[in-house]
């Protein structure tokens, strides 16, 4: 830092007419305070980088911390999935067709993989705590269901479509996003049933401790906005 304001203090004064030089030198307590003046500018600077050197480092310890209550007030952390194996988030928009079409299959999914921590993200943000309740008694939802109206969840796992699965992992990691399984294979052409179960077999993989061989796949069913 004292280098820097030499350096500074140099430009100025090689720069400046000579005839001022002469006229007016340049006292050592006004170089001092010039120096103090630098000093605690860069000392400022420096205590902003290590703050977000922190926030970066902390990512995924601050990321297990975000706490999302469910339409019955409990408390959970979506993207901490603690003694679990990963969390998985079901992106969901309460009024989409093709969302609501897979209710049945994500309970299934949720009650045959107990080794996960399970959640329902409705994404709408004009969707109300009481019009979310009467969606989830109404197509039986087993996973807690959480309210995203400011996208925080759809922003940290990168979310563009309903339905869209995203398994976290337990440093943060997306370990697989994408489609539940090819029952669509496009907007209004529904298969009779699905032939590839690509949530499950990702499910499967990090049970068995593998690493997922498709980590990415494509959702179809409505935009996030």
């Amino acid at each position: 830092m004292l280098l820097l304001a030499v350096m500074v203090v140099s430009r100025l004064v090689g720069t400046a007419p000579r005839s001022k030089l002469q006229a007016r030198p340049i006292r050592l307590q006004s170089i001092g305070s010039f120096l103090s003046n630098v000093t605690g500018l860069m000392k400022v600077f420096c205590s902003m980088l290590l703050f977000a050197a922190g926030l970066c480092s902390a990512g995924p310890s601050r990321l297990a911390d975000i706490v999302f209550n469910d339409l019955d007030g409990v408390a959970h952390h979506p993207l901490g999935p603690g003694e679990k194996l990963a969390s998985v988030l079901l992106f969901y928009w309460h009024d989409c067709p093709v969302c609501n079409s897979y209710a049945p299959e994500m309970n299934r999914i949720c009650g045959s993989y107990t080794n996960f921590a399970f959640y329902i993200v409705q994404v709408d943000s004009d969707l109300t705590p009481a019009a979310a309740r009467e969606h989830a008694r109404e197509y039986g939802l087993k996973p807690p269901v959480l309210l995203d109206p400011h996208h925080r969840l759809v922003k940290v796992a990168r979310a563009t479509i309903t339905p869209q699965a995203v398994v976290m992992g337990k440093n943060g990691e997306v370990l697989y996003t994408g489609r539940i399984d090819d029952l669509y294979a496009a907007l209004g052409k529904k298969r009779a049933t699905a032939t590839q179960h690509d949530l499950r077999e990702a499910l499967d993989a990090i049970t068995d401790g593998k690493r997922v061989k498709k980590r990415v796949t494509t959702a179809i069913g409505c935009l996030i906005p």
